[in-house]
């Protein structure tokens, strides 16, 4: 008998955006394998045997790319959760988006990038509880997620949020190389906890987090994030 610890494993739960993807996946699988049955003999049976294991594993890839695993966030409210899985690929001090304009400040505070890779789960999680009261999209390129210039060449949603503290911390979504859809889930004057689901980025991509000035970031380069889980920094 599969223990729960394997079943969560091997059958995660999945997000919404991800369903038709794999029926997609399941029918092309099917046609795959219809097409393969009207082969001659001996062919038709292998064919449709290497159809069926083929689309049947590219189909459970995708359906574990879109795994939405349940994640316990610490109690202890001072600190900011990575909002992504991946590791730690850049930490900088720079300014905050051009997008925000100048009314949230201009002096430089600590950024942190998270990178995401296709093997990794791509959904996000806010980094602190509080209300979004800034939420900008902005279309762009599709160059390397792991360099510096995505942060202001790339397709990105952004979004800053204040905690109940008056806290400001901004992050954002940012689309790579391969990634081409940003899915948003909230929206401005929204208020959310920490840790809860905001949105997800599709193959591939990276998080930039924007701590509040003064504070420090708490982890080092490629270390590795778990989404919602894993600290920061600390407020």
């Amino acid at each position: 008998m599969i223990d729960l610890s394997t079943k969560r494993f091997l059958c995660p739960a999945i997000s919404k955006e991800g369903i038709p993807f794999v029926i997609a996946g399941f029918i092309f699988t099917l046609l795959l394998c219809t097409g393969f049955a009207f082969l001659h003999r001996w062919v038709a049976w292998y064919g449709v045997v290497c159809a069926a294991i083929f689309g049947l594993g590219l189909t459970y890839a995708i359906y574990l790319f879109f795994r939405d695993p349940e994640r316990v966030s610490p109690d202890d409210p001072a600190l900011v959760l990575s909002p992504a899985d991946g590791f730690v690929s850049l930490i900088q001090k720079v300014p905050l988006p051009k997008e925000f304009g100048t009314e949230f400040g201009t002096d430089p505070v600590w950024r942190v990038s998270v990178f995401m890779s296709v093997l990794n789960v791509h959904v996000n999680r806010m980094p602190v509880g509080g209300t979004i009261i800034k939420d900008v999209y902005v279309p762009g390129a599709f160059i390397n997620a792991s360099l510096d210039k995505a942060s202001e060449k790339n397709e990105r949603h952004l979004y800053l949020v204040k905690t109940e503290d008056g806290r400001q911390v901004a992050f954002v979504q940012i689309a790579g190389l391969i990634a081409r859809r940003i899915v948003s889930r909230v929206r401005e004057g929204q208020k959310l906890q920490r840790g809860e689901r905001f949105g997800l980025i599709r193959f591939g991509s990276r998080l930039d987090i924007y701590l509040p000035k003064g504070v420090l970031p708490s982890v080092k380069l490629g270390q590795m994030m778990v989404a919602g889980e894993t600290p920061l920094a600390r407020l």
